[in-house]
C-alpha cells in the first residue's frame, strides 16, 4: 500500500463510523435551543481549533451537547504544529492515544497504519511533527467538526443573566465585527493564549526587527549567514538552533544560564495513571510542591533534539552564560553582556518560555479580575515560592 492510496484511510472511516453507530455517537442534542433579543445562544464556544478544541468539541458531541468553535488561524494551521513548532518529531512517545476518546480507530496509530502498515508503524521511532499535523486534519474532517477560521476574539464579556458576550472579528469577511452569545466558553488557546511569550526587560534595548521569540512564527530562511544568539537551553532553544542552522546561519551561540544541561527529565512520571488521574486530588501543599520542583529541575532538551545541534561545526554551546543585557553596537551589531563576557550577534533568539498574565490580553480584560490565581490564595514556604506557579489561575474549589 503505497502513501498516498486512499483504500486505507476510506477503510478505517467505515470501521470508525461503524463503531460510532453501534454506542449511538454523537448523542442526539438535548439541550433547549435558545436566542436573546433575536441572536441564537450558543450551548459552548471554544476558542482555539487546535488538538484541545477539537477533542472537547467531540467528546461534548458525545454527551448530546453541541459546540462551535473559532480559531484565528487559517484552516488547517490551527495550533503550532505547522507553523511555531520546530522540532522534527514529537517528543512523546507514539503509543499514546492521544486524542482518540477510547476509540481504537481514530488513534494516530490507526491513521498511520491504514497508510503505511504494520512494519512501518514498527520501524517508526516518534511521531513526525508534520505528520501529527496532517492526522489532526484528518480528525477534525472524519468527525465532522466544524472550525470557524481566520476569526479573532477580541473580548470576553460576561452578562448578569449568565450569559457570555464574545466580540470577534471576522479576517474571511474582511474584518467584519460581530458578536456571539453562549452559555459556556471554553479557551484552548494553547501556551500563550493566557499571556505570552515571556522575554527579559532589556529586551527592549534591541531593535525589534532583530529579535523573535521562539513561540513567534519565522521563517529560517532569514537567519542565512547570520550570527545568531539563541538564549535558553531547552527544547524549543534546540529547535531553533538546528532550524537556524539548517537554513545556513554563519554561527550560533546558544547561550545558557545553567552550569550543566539537565540529564533527567523528573517531570516524565506525570504521564502514570495514578499521576494523570490524582493529581487533583492532592492538598495544595503537594501539587505546589511537585510543580515546583520540576520547575527548578527544569524538563532537559530531548537528546535527539541536542544531536540535531552539536553536529554542526558552527554551533556553540556556552554553559553558565546567562545574559544580563544587549545592546546595539556603534557597527550596528549586537551585544549580549553574559556572564562570560560580552558576545556578538546579529539576531537574537529569545527561547524563554511563556509566563500567565492575563493583563497581557486585552480581550480577557473583562474577566481578568476575576480570575482567581494561586497567589491569591496559597502562600508558599519561603524555598518554595515560584513567580510562575503563583500567577497560574487556580482551578480548585470556590
Amino acid at each position: 500500500m503505497t502513501a498516498t492510496a486512499p483504500a486505507g484511510l476510506a477503510s478505517l472511516e467505515a470501521r470508525l463510523r461503524q463503531d460510532l453507530d453501534q454506542l449511538g455517537l454523537p448523542a442526539k442534542p438535548w439541550v433547549p435551543v435558545r436566542a436573546e433579543g433575536g441572536t441564537p445562544v450558543l450551548e459552548v464556544a471554544i476558542i482555539g481549533g487546535g488538538m484541545a478544541g477539537l477533542t472537547l468539541s467531540a467528546a461534548l458531541s458525545h454527551l448530546g451537547i453541541r459546540a462551535r468553535l473559532f480559531d484565528r488561524a487559517p484552516a488547517g494551521f490551527e495550533g503550532p504544529w505547522a507553523t511555531t513548532a520546530r522540532m522534527e518529531t514529537l517528543r512523546s512517545p507514539k503509543e499514546l492515544a492521544g486524542p482518540a476518546l477510547g476509540f481504537a480507530a481514530l488513534t494516530f496509530r490507526a491513521w498511520f497504519e491504514a497508510q503505511w502498515g504494520l512494519a512501518a508503524w514498527a520501524a517508526l521511532d516518534k511521531i513526525d511533527r508534520l505528520q501529527w499535523a496532517d492526522y489532526l486534519r484528518w480528525y477534525r474532517q472524519v468527525l465532522g467538526i466544524v472550525v470557524g477560521n481566520l476569526q479573532h476574539l477580541e473580548s470576553v464579556q460576561p452578562r448578569p443573566d449568565g450569559l457570555v458576550q464574545l466580540a470577534l472579528r471576522d479576517e474571511a469577511a474582511g474584518g467584519a465585527q460581530y458578536a456571539v452569545l453562549a452559555r459556556h466558553v471554553v479557551l484552548a488557546t494553547d501556551r500563550d493564549g493566557l499571556g505570552g511569550p515571556w522575554v527579559p526587560d532589556w529586551a527592549r534595548a534591541l531593535p525589534r526587527e532583530r529579535w523573535v521569540h521562539s513561540g513567534d512564527h519565522w521563517p529560517g530562511e532569514m537567519l542565512r549567514g547570520l550570527r545568531v544568539a539563541v538564549i535558553g537551553g531547552g527544547a524549543s532553544a534546540m529547535d531553533a538552533a538546528a532550524t537556524a542552522l539548517e537554513h545556513g546561519a554563519a554561527r550560533v551561540d546558544l547561550l545558557i544560564r545553567r552550569a550543566e544541561l539537565p540529564r533527567i527529565n523528573k517531570g516524565k512520571g506525570a504521564g502514570n495513571p495514578g499521576m494523570a488521574q490524582g493529581f487533583c486530588t492532592l492538598p495544595d501543599e503537594w501539587k505546589w510542591r511537585f510543580r515546583h520542583y520540576i520547575n527548578v529541575q527544569q524538563v532537559p532538551p530531548p537528546h535527539g533534539s541536542t544531536l540535531r545541534v552539536s553536529r554542526h561545526a558552527n554551533a556553540h554551546f556556552h554553559l553558565g552564560a546567562g545574559v544580563s543585557g544587549g545592546a546595539q553596537r556603534a557597527d550596528g551589531a549586537l551585544r549580549l553582556d553574559t556572564a562570560k563576557g560580552p558576545l556578538a550577534a546579529d539576531f537574537v533568539i529569545f527561547c524563554t518560555g511563556f509566563r500567565s498574565n492575563w493583563a497581557l490580553r486585552p480581550e480577557f480584560a473583562p474577566i481578568a479580575p476575576h480570575v482567581r490565581q494561586w497567589q491569591d490564595r496559597f502562600t508558599p514556604s519561603r524555598d518554595e515560592e515560584d513567580d510562575e506557579l503563583a500567577e497560574s489561575p487556580d482551578l480548585g474549589p470556590a
